[in-house]
């Protein structure tokens, strides 16, 4: 029987695979999921019970092996493959999304960008060439694409997605500040800085005036 993950121990996956590169960076063997929290900032009981989802990790007395764990992590994420991944809307945000060298080193090969601007299709930025969004449907029919990133303005989200997923796109890490209705089945991760960015000033308000009032 399948057994339902919670999203937020999925969310957690990655920076325990962070850690653990670091951790083989300098060198580390072993790893006790005490030390594991120590450095993320989370209870060793945590780390044991979202590994536990996934199997048996680690021996009691000697922690976990650095190298094995990133292993399997690295399968359990789906990292030990590429991704083929394409970038709509190449203003500001989709050029430094381009030009972002991090992608390509975990599996993520950034294949090709596409704008409605006329001025920005046909150029090639940091080694990607800009196509016309009219020419998705014939990309996707020719090529395999994973994911797609959105960096399009909100007006334009919502429309960019629904031709997307007509044409096989089934995940989405989307930069728009609206939230994306898309059928079961289709996978959306939203990032929206100004968002996180208020959530951090009602906790500095709060520590202003000594607590809600």
């Amino acid at each position: 029987m399948a057994v339902d993950i919670p999203d937020v121990v999925v969310r957690r996956l990655p920076t325990y695979l962070r850690a653990l590169r670091q951790l083989a960076d300098d060198n580390v063997d072993f790893v006790s999921s005490h030390q594991l929290g120590e450095r993320l900032h989370v209870t060793p009981a945590q780390i044991r019970k979202d590994l536990s989802y996934f199997g048996r990790f680690g021996k009691q007395g000697r922690g976990y092996n650095v190298q094995l764990l990133i292993t399997d992590l690295d399968q359990i994420l789906g990292l030990d493959r590429e991704w083929e991944t394409i970038l709509v809307g190449v203003g500001r945000l989709g050029r430094a999304i381009i030009g972002y060298p991090g992608f390509s080193p975990e599996g993520f090969n950034l294949s090709a960008a596409f704008d409605s601007d006329s001025e920005v299709v046909g150029q090639e930025i940091s080694g990607t060439l800009v196509r016309h969004t009219s020419d998705i449907p014939l990309f996707t029919q020719n090529n395999r694409v994973d994911i797609a990133i959105l960096a399009v303005p909100a007006r334009a989200a919502q429309l960019v997605a629904d031709d997307l997923i007509r044409n096989g796109v089934h995940s989405f890490l989307s930069y728009a500040p609206i939230p994306l209705e898309v059928p079961r089945g289709v996978y959306v991760r939203s990032l929206d800085p100004i968002l996180a960015m208020e959530e951090m000033t009602f906790y500095l308000r709060d520590s202003e005036r000594g607590g809600w009032k």
